[in-house]
């Protein structure tokens, strides 16, 4: 795996941001980890969105806080993975979202960046005053399943999920695991 680091979205990654949805949109691919990316074909209008929901007198009714970030690779600054957290919970949230989604391109999985961008958004979890944190994933995603799990996960239980019609599973890693964390 190329070295990567954890960035905030930018007008700077506009173009990216748009190949990045349409990639997912062609191969009819869940964006997870991107709001409401799948949605907005104008990168400015996600944007301004992720800035809305970063602050949370500025979220919308019936949403709850969120910090997006990008997976870039260093050597071209090139947008790897998305992964958003959510500070607190709504109804929804709780049941099927959990804190954390997360994605990664294509093209780039099978390479661990997954497993490192949720190792990384971790001590920023932790920095948001949460113990622990929820995570999410389709009965059928081994990938995401092995991230979770490498990441010190903790399998609770599997629930249907009626509008998309699918069984999350639920994970909760203890965030004051000292085994787990940098």
């Amino acid at each position: 795996m190329e070295p990567v680091s954890l960035q905030w979205p930018t007008a700077a990654f506009a173009s990216q941001i748009a190949a990045y949805r349409q990639t997912f949109l062609q191969r009819g691919d869940t964006l997870a980890g991107c709001g409401s990316l799948a949605r907005m074909e104008e990168p400015a209008e996600w944007l301004e969105q992720v800035r809305l929901l970063s602050n949370p007198e500025t979220v919308p009714p019936n949403w709850v806080p969120c910090t997006q970030f990008l997976l870039v690779r260093e050597c071209d600054k090139q947008i790897v993975g998305m992964i958003q957290i959510r500070h607190t919970f709504n109804p929804y949230v709780e049941r099927y979202a959990g804190h954390i989604g997360y994605s990664v391109h294509p093209d780039f999985r099978r390479k661990g960046y997954a497993t490192e961008m949720l190792r990384r958004v971790l001590p920023y979890c932790r920095s948001l005053g949460l113990e622990r944190v929820l995570i999410t994933c389709a009965e059928d995603n081994p990938a995401s399943r092995k991230t979770i799990l490498a990441n010190g996960g903790q399998y609770e239980s599997t629930v249907f999920e009626p509008k998309n019609q699918v069984n999350l599973e639920r994970y909760w890693i203890d965030l004051y695991q000292k085994d787990k964390l940098p």
